[in-house]
């Protein structure tokens, strides 16, 4: 395979890297082995594509040659998506915490990192340019100034009316249209009433998120499930009595759980007017605006069954915040998906929860690059995560991967001449990866280096802590942890 030709000169310029070739050898001409010198120079016209940027981005060094710099494009990989994938152990957290060090040195770096382990949460990212957060716990609900204090509630009032009733709605209950009809009519009643006699009335719709009272939508629907009107003989049951009782009750349940306080359990800072431009900035601001840039939201601590929807939420705000900015105003922002297989599943029999939140990260990898939001997908598992998202990513960052349909799902996303490179990603070594994409002039095989701020994944020394005369175990810790829902 012919990949390019690499001229000692072209005109006035020296060294230069032109892709194809424009002469083709002899059949049986002899080939060369490129080393030394001119393997530098060849790494460094490769690099010189993102060399001559003010802040140029580099993972690490060249596999073949450690006097070379590897340098990526920053800007072509984060218009055109990324993926970063590597089994366990193969130095993915590593390659992504590096990524974030020097995205962190640019002075109006827009970027949010869904943390689900909390492994981003560390100390060590407690510096200039990251801005940690974290979606409130059960002991967080009665703090005063959560916003400030990096603690985020995600209202109830957020939600639009699929996501509410993928939340709420039993679809197997026969009663589900009923219900559904009544809960759709009984909210927009409460948005009308909050935006009575402001700028809003008249023009909001059911999916505009304006904070309402949730409590009274609950009482509503409590009366029609009770109502009685007058008939032939005498009172008869309403046109609803009856038919809202198994929804109310979910409703009720839902409003009590204190797993999902962050959503429902609010004070009277979510419910202020302001409270969403404030949670935007909050979210989405650069360094001019909040601490650090680089958005690092903590969500180890939400419930695994709605966190597919409560992370497609915040990916819906942020695309919908960056939609309706006038163009001249939009400031890009990427959206780091650690663990994406949870999230950005591609099994074909996710629940509606699921669904909805995968909707969001659908409509981002198709139309994100115009709107200025940028997908960075991070997975162990490749062959889970979504196959439309992933097949939008023309950059990939890959580590050594060890499962075959793992590695066949990366060799089908790459174009057909680079199968040979494929075929060596189950034997990277551990901080290798091969870089394939837009980003790169040429795919190449890199060793990531390591990063000043680590991430808290370092795989536990099974062997040598089970030999230690000590144990360091706190149980009674763990089980009052359980209790509250809460690790703090």
């Amino acid at each position: 395979m012919f990949v390019g030709e690499l001229r000692d000169k072209e005109g006035i310029k020296e060294n230069v890297f032109k892709r194809n070739v424009t002469t083709l050898p002899n059949i049986q001409a002899s080939c060369f082995r490129i080393e030394g010198e001119k393997l530098t120079r060849l790494m460094e016209c490769i690099s010189s594509i993102a060399v001559n940027v003010v802040t140029p981005l580099s993972l690490g060094k060249y596999f073949i040659d450690d006097n070379s710099t590897a340098y990526i494009d920053g800007d072509k990989l984060f218009q055109r998506h990324a993926a970063i994938v590597g089994s366990t152990g193969s130095g993915k957290s590593y390659c992504v915490a590096k990524l974030i060090e020097q995205m962190a040195e640019l002075k109006s770096v827009n970027a949010v990192l869904f943390d689900i382990h909390g492994e981003y949460s560390d100390d060590s990212f407690k510096r200039d340019g990251i801005t940690q957060l974290k979606i409130a716990a059960p002991n967080d609900l009665e703090t005063a100034n959560k916003l400030e204090k990096g603690i985020l509630m995600i209202p109830y009032w957020l939600l639009n009316y699929e996501e509410m009733q993928a939340l709420l709605l039993d679809r197997s209950d026969t009663n589900a249209p009923n219900q559904a009809m009544q809960l759709s009519k009984q909210i927009m009643a409460a948005k009308e009433q909050t935006v009575k006699d402001t700028e809003y009335e008249s023009k909001i719709t059911l999916d505009s998120p304006v904070a309402y009272d949730l409590n009274m939508v609950l009482q509503h629907l409590h009366d029609l499930d009770s109502e009685m009107v007058p008939g032939a003989r005498g009172d008869k049951a309403g046109p609803f009595n009856g038919k809202l009782t198994r929804f109310n009750q979910r409703l009720e349940n839902k409003m009590s759980d204190k797993r999902v306080g962050f959503m429902f359990s609010l004070t009277d800072e979510e419910k202020k007017s302001d409270w969403l431009q404030s949670f935007c900035k909050q979210l989405m601001g650069t360094s001019q605006v909040c601490s650090g840039g680089i958005k690092v939201i903590d969500f180890s601590e939400v419930p695994s069954d709605i966190l597919p929807l409560i992370i497609g939420l915040i990916a819906r705000i942020i695309f919908s915040v960056q939609q309706w900015s006038a163009k001249e105003n939009r400031h890009p922002i990427a959206l780091l998906c650690d663990e994406a297989h949870l999230y950005v599943e591609q099994n074909e029999n996710t629940d509606a929860v699921s669904a909805i939140g995968l909707k969001s990260f659908e409509r981002i990898a198709k139309e994100g690059r115009k709107y200025g939001v940028s997908l960075v997908i991070i997975s162990q598992r490749p062959c889970e995560v979504n196959k439309t998202v992933l097949s939008q990513c023309n950059n990939f960052i890959s580590l050594r991967l060890t499962n075959i349909e793992d590695q066949n799902t990366i060799k089908r996303l790459l174009p057909d001449n680079l199968g040979n490179i494929a075929d060596n990603l189950a034997l990277l070594d551990v901080g290798e990866a091969i870089v394939v994409g837009d980003a790169t002039l040429l795919p190449s095989r890199i060793k990531v280096e390591e990063p000043k701020i680590k991430p808290h994944s370092n795989t536990i020394q099974f062997w040598q802590v089970w030999s230690k005369d000590i144990s360091s175990q706190d149980l009674d810790t763990a089980v009052v942890n359980i209790i509250k829902q809460s690790k703090s």
